[in-house]
């Protein structure tokens, strides 16, 4: 939905910025790059991405004009990912951003070439190499450009990729666990807890640390994980499995229960009174 939202905006905009015209002879109409260009634009609102990149990319090479050139290499690079010929959008930006570096669009060029790499994320258990250039390419434009509406769209998309990452170091950390390499676990856990401290994996990060130390005897290490988990996430289920493993006679008394006690105290209380 996103996507299809910014092809639309950014169509319109590069419609309208190539909306003046001029007028050209007859026999010169083949090679005017405001005809090929709304050529390729209307291939391009048809969903015809193959045609609508052909266009563009003839369309930059006749506009002697470098602000419409500009636009319409940077419309041929969205033709391209429209497609998901990523490799040759990736390849056309970074020709883009080489040959048009001050043109008013490079901002949205960052955005896209951002991503383009996290479009490619699919299955960060098999390959974390898309996962870690996304994030580079995200890191890159955050930092330059932290104020722009963009940003707002690639910080989410990083939040979802630190997530992936700390799934994968857990991932990894249970299967040390399982064949108790226990040093290598740990090393693994440590990663989330240092690294992804924002994710929803740190909490179960804590309580297989506490976990592992408590195993191996460690009471120093033990305690420093539980009080971090207990300080943190005192309400979670990791918590209480963390707690009721350092206090066996600990019990989780339901909300029924506590009222049940409650009330038993305080009629207690009454009949000590009437005594």
């Amino acid at each position: 939905m996103f996507k299809k939202l910014t092809l639309v905006i950014l169509a319109l905009f590069c419609l309208i910025s190539c909306s003046g015209k001029k007028t050209v002879d007859l026999e010169d109409q083949k090679k005017d790059p405001y005809k090929i260009y709304q050529e390729g634009f209307d291939a391009f609102e048809k969903g015809d991405y193959f045609f609508a990149n052909k266009k563009f990319s003839e369309a930059e090479l006749n506009f002697e004009n470098i602000e419409y050139a500009a636009k319409a290499s940077i419309m041929s690079s969205y033709a391209l990912y429209g497609i998901s010929f990523y490799d040759e959008a990736l390849d056309n930006l970074k020709r883009y951003l080489r040959k048009y570096p001050a043109d008013q669009n490079i901002i949205y060029a960052q955005y896209l070439k951002a991503i383009i790499f996290y479009e490619q994320i699919s299955d960060e258990k098999k390959d974390l190499k898309p996962l870690i250039k996304a994030t580079e390419e995200i890191n890159f434009f955050l930092k330059k450009y932290p104020n722009t509406d963009y940003a707002i769209d690639l910080k989410f998309k990083k939040d979802l990729i630190q997530n992936q990452l700390a799934a994968k170091e857990l991932y990894v950390a249970k299967y040390y666990i399982s064949v108790q390499k226990w040093i290598p676990a740990i090393n693994r856990l440590k990663v989330i807890v240092e690294k992804y401290q924002e994710t929803v994996f740190v909490e179960e990060a804590l309580h297989r640390l506490v976990e592992i130390y408590s195993y191996l005897g460690i009471e120093s290490e033990t305690k420093r994980y539980a009080k971090i988990l207990g300080y943190n996430y005192n309400s979670s289920k990791w918590f209480k499995q963390s707690y009721k493993l350092l206090n066996k006679d600990y019990k989780i008394v339901s909300k029924s229960q506590k009222k049940d006690e409650k009330d038993k105290n305080f009629f207690e209380k009454i009949l000590k009174k009437i005594r």
